[in-house]
């Protein structure tokens, strides 16, 4: 069984955020599939399926961003996934807009849910999907992230949400060296 947790906040008033490209990942692979993340368990909204002979759960945790690997660690727990079965997908402050990159493990690079995640399931060793949203230095960084999203950022997003489920499906049939590999490629 596979985890596939989209990071952000809950609430109307981070809808649209930068913090959120997590949610609008796993969106974008529900549209996909014709599911909706809309069961409610360990304070977070979650759909299980199966996919390609896999059984896969999507998870948006449902507090705050830097408690999400609180909400992880009581699934990972109750449903007995191993930690290589993990698939995180987060923004990226370290990435222009409209890039992505997938990551085997590595340390939170400051991001607030990942350092979290970090701490409840003791290892940087969990796979994750990075997008970027840039960082602005002249905004404080807090208010960056949670900043609405620009038409023309939106515009961005919008082509690399469109590869996510190809991104996702491939994750269900590849190696993730070979995952890498593929979709890793310098534009």
């Amino acid at each position: 069984m596979k985890l596939v947790v989209g990071l952000g906040n809950i609430g109307r008033e981070y809808e649209n955020t930068r913090h959120n490209v997590g949610f609008k990942a796993i969106d974008a692979i529900a549209k996909k599939y014709n599911f909706e993340v809309t069961k409610s368990k360990f304070d977070g909204y979650y759909e299980k399926v199966t996919i390609n002979n896999e059984q896969v759960i999507f998870l948006k945790p449902a507090r705050y961003m830097n408690l999400s690997g609180e909400v992880i660690k009581k699934y990972v727990d109750f449903f007995k996934i191993n930690i290589n079965d993990i698939l995180i997908i987060s923004d990226d402050l370290d990435q222009e807009v409209g890039k992505y990159k997938l990551k085997q493990k590595g340390s939170s690079g400051g991001h607030n849910g990942l350092k979290n995640i970090e701490l409840h399931l003791k290892t940087q060793e969990y796979k994750r999907l990075k997008i970027g949203i840039s960082n602005n230095k002249l905004i404080d960084t807090k208010d960056y992230v949670l900043g609405k999203i620009s038409k023309e950022e939106n515009d961005l997003l919008d082509k690399i949400l469109d590869i996510i489920p190809d991104i996702f499906n491939d994750y269900l049939k590849l190696s993730f060296n070979d995952l890498m590999n593929k979709y890793n490629k310098k534009k």
